[in-house]
């Protein structure tokens, strides 16, 4: 069945852990596989009215079938990792690549101690870009150096391709968006290492052939924490009488709102490569829409603005989140691949 990569459109935050859990769910994989840089983005998935922050394990943990892997090209923060794998239950599934390298608290120190990076940038002080730094000059710590992971090891690589090669479904997983790719996104105002959906391939040590599908995860209101450029920003009391005030799940800092920016969603998918786009917070665009899982129960408002949304990004909407939880979604998958 190959693997499918699903990554962030814009700056984060654009719901990436629910439409991964729904597609978990859906589509039965037997390894679900992290990308990106590391504990500095949460992921959140709620369901049953629970609602889950994860910062290392795969937000698709949900699916309890799946293998929860972390890719060699992530950032570990054993304390992090060792939390998650404790509060969420996951011993028996979740393992981490051998080499990936080691977030030491001497990281954490130089992140939030930098002015330039805790004040100009607004880092979220996690330590991973002084980590990424001792990476490139080959003296971090990696996986198999640190006791308290020995029970966690694995070739992240031969798991994955080895399931692709058996017919099996394997779910890549980004974190962080494309705008805040080092190379492509709002430079200097980015993280530590490229975003985008041939990176989490990367990372997680899958080829380009391997890979089907690239779902792209768009917001109707992209959001961003942080400094830098974001074009489309609308004013704070504008999105409060939108009914839109969010924060982040890392830094608890209230999340930047603007208004749908078509342009940079298709640069952003010719760049990643997508095949589909999700669609997330169509209940913020229209309240009557929340809840709602048949495209015939939207709205007009909201099926022009999807419409809109195809014709600036050159790419189907196949999944369109109405609400939070993990079910409030329309997955039109079928009818449109």
């Amino acid at each position: 069945m190959g693997a499918t990569i699903i990554v962030g459109g814009f700056w984060g935050d654009e719901g990436k852990g629910k439409i991964v859990a729904h597609v978990a769910y859906s589509d039965k994989p037997v390894i679900i596989a992290r990308g990106g840089v590391g504990p500095n983005a949460g992921h959140t998935v709620e369901i049953d009215g629970q609602k889950f922050g994860v910062r290392m394990i795969p937000s698709g943990f949900v699916y309890k079938d799946a293998k929860l892997l972390i890719g060699a090209g992530v950032l570990v923060n054993p304390e992090v990792f060792l939390k998650e794998v404790e509060l969420l239950k996951v011993a028996d599934r979740a393992r981490v690549d051998y080499r990936c390298a080691i977030i030491e608290p001497k990281h954490i120190e130089a992140d939030k101690g930098s002015e330039h990076l805790s004040k100009k940038i607004g880092t979220t002080g996690t330590g991973c870009g002084p980590a990424n730094v001792d990476r490139v000059n080959r003296v971090a710590k990696q996986a198999k150096d640190i006791p308290e992971l020995k029970d966690f090891l694995t070739d992240v690589p031969l798991e994955v391709n080895q399931a692709i090669e058996n017919g099996e479904f394997v779910l890549l997983e980004g974190s962080q968006g494309f705008g805040l790719s080092l190379y492509y996104g709002t430079y200097p105002y980015v993280t530590s290492k490229d975003t985008t959906a041939s990176a989490i391939a990367s990372d997680v040590g899958v080829g380009p052939t391997r890979v089907d599908d690239v779902i792209v995860v768009f917001k109707c209101f992209p959001t961003r924490v942080g400094a830098g450029p974001f074009p489309t920003e609308m004013p704070q009391e504008e999105a409060e009488k939108l009914g839109i005030v969010e924060y982040g799940t890392v830094t608890g800092r209230r999340r930047r709102i603007g208004y749908w920016d078509g342009e940079f969603a298709r640069y952003s998918a010719m760049v990643n490569g997508a095949t589909q786009v999700a669609l997330t917070g169509v209940d913020k665009l229209d309240k009557e829409c929340y809840g709602v899982t048949e495209w015939e129960k939207l709205t007009s408002k909201a099926k022009k603005f999807i419409e809109q949304v195809e014709e600036d990004v050159k790419v189907p909407v196949t999944l369109i989140s109405t609400g939070p939880e993990t079910k409030q979604i329309i997955d039109l998958r079928k009818e449109k691949l």
